[in-house]
């Protein structure tokens, strides 16, 4: 358990000066016990007070990087500080890592590896694709698995090493040379080995006890052996449990600062069809892993899951959105239509698929509405007649066409006077969802 506010306030100044921001050192020790406050705000705290803080200044999640050495990109996991999103914001996306079996052949695995380190996909001007490797032990041969291990390192991706032989993960280590993964699992029955692996090559570790307690009792010996990065798994497989695991793990460590539960959290989904493992990852990302380990890797399964992951971790406060400037769509002329639309990055692409499909080619100026769309838009103002008639002239389109007309969204055709008035360019009122907009151009074309 974390001090209380009163334990804290007793190791504070108590000058009350006001610079941390709170207005005493008591409301200063609340805000600090309740993880809204850091104490390297406090410019009066003594070194003997920051060392017997240290634990309660710590955030409720341990922020553990894997990667970032080597060339391996750099994974961070955990650092959240609420329950739900809406509280504040969740910070670091639940790293997705894909299982590579040690028994594959040669030629499947290179196939496979090759895959992987490709697999990008792109969605709303923004680029998806999976966080690590997760080279698993199967074959019963420590040099196979080191052999793995180091063709899964040269894919540039961070790695976990699934194995609980310490003689497996020690040949593994060495052949990464030094890319710092993550290592699963220290168990009650490899535990010294593995942490000693973990100290030696500055390795966060996994650990796995047979329930939540057991693995809570295992972090708490590892983190007393001075392993403070550690990644938490509860050994529950069933759908059910994992979840009622994951939730308490998050509920303990933010509700209740219990520090032997406070890291982040790894699932491994076990239905065994591609969709059911998806559906199952995708609870997991909801609720709260940081890493899930999934087993299939087929294109058209990920994307739900990358996307599902993509707006649990938006924040709810400050959606996508697009830059806010003149895209042309296609081989545009002088004579091109012109479309205004918002810069909600969903709105801007949908109406830059419609306006592609169309075969008409056309400039789309999103308006800077702070991501909001069309109605939301318009209803609070950030979408009207003198908004749009200011993007216009700042957006150079003036220079583009010789014509002077507008498609404005049908949905706000209430501002078309009011935008001739304030832009002095004609406004035309185009169809209300953006699938109108190909017969819309292709009849105005046609006419």
């Amino acid at each position: 358990m974390g001090l209380t506010g009163l334990d804290i306030y007793k190791l504070l100044p108590k000058t009350n000066c006001g610079e941390c921001g709170p207005p005493t050192c008591l409301a200063f020790a609340m805000a600090l016990a309740a993880g809204k406050a850091s104490l390297e705000t406090c410019p009066h705290v003594s070194e003997q007070a920051k060392d017997a803080l240290g634990a309660a200044a710590a955030p409720p999640i341990r922020l553990v990087k894997v990667g970032g050495l080597g060339g391996a990109a750099e994974v961070e996991l955990g650092d959240e500080q609420v329950i739900f999103r809406h509280e504040k914001t969740f910070y670091h996306p639940t790293a997705v890592a894909v299982e590579v079996g040690d028994d594959l052949a040669d030629a499947a695995l290179k196939e496979k590896l090759n895959y992987l380190k490709g697999l990008t996909f792109e969605r709303v001007g923004l680029s998806y694709r999976i966080d690590l490797v997760a080279p698993t032990y199967r074959s019963g041969s420590p040099e196979r698995f080191g052999q793995v291990a180091a063709l899964a390192a040269d894919s540039g991706l961070a790695l976990v090493l699934v194995a609980e032989d310490p003689a497996a993960q020690a040949r593994a280590l060495e052949a990464v040379g030094g890319r710092r993964p993550l290592i699963y699992a220290a168990t009650l029955a490899n535990l010294d080995a593995m942490a000693e692996l973990a100290r030696k090559h500055n390795s966060p570790l996994a650990v796995r006890g047979d329930d939540l307690d057991k693995t809570a009792a295992l972090a708490e010996k590892l983190a007393g052996l001075g392993l403070k990065d550690l990644v938490v798994d509860s050994g529950a497989r069933a759908q059910a449990d994992v979840l009622a695991d994951l939730t308490q793990v998050r509920r303990l460590a933010i509700k209740r600062r219990f520090r032997p539960l406070g890291y982040p959290a790894i699932a491994f989904p076990r239905a065994e069809d591609p969709l059911a493992e998806m559906m199952e990852a995708s609870l997991y990302v909801g609720k709260y892993a940081s890493v899930v380990v999934v087993s299939h890797a087929e294109r058209e399964h990920l994307l739900p899951l990358l996307t599902w992951r993509q707006n649990v971790y938006t924040d709810p406060q400050k959606p996508i959105q697009v830059e806010p400037k003149l895209y042309a769509v296609g081989k545009v002329t002088p004579e091109s239509p012109f479309y205004v639309t918002t810069n909600f990055s969903l709105t801007y692409y949908t109406v830059e698929g419609e306006v592609a499909a169309s075969k008409v080619p056309a400039y789309i100026l999103p308006v800077n509405t702070e991501g909001t769309s069309v109605l939301t838009a318009w209803a609070s103002g950030k979408f009207s007649a003198e908004s749009i008639a200011e993007a216009i002239a700042a957006s150079g389109v003036a220079d583009q066409v010789k014509h002077r007309e507008v498609i404005l969204p049908g949905y706000v055709a209430v501002l078309s006077g009011k935008l001739e008035e304030a832009s002095g360019w004609k406004v035309a009122v185009g169809p209300r969802e953006a699938s109108g907009i190909p017969s819309y151009i292709k009849a105005r074309v046609a006419s």
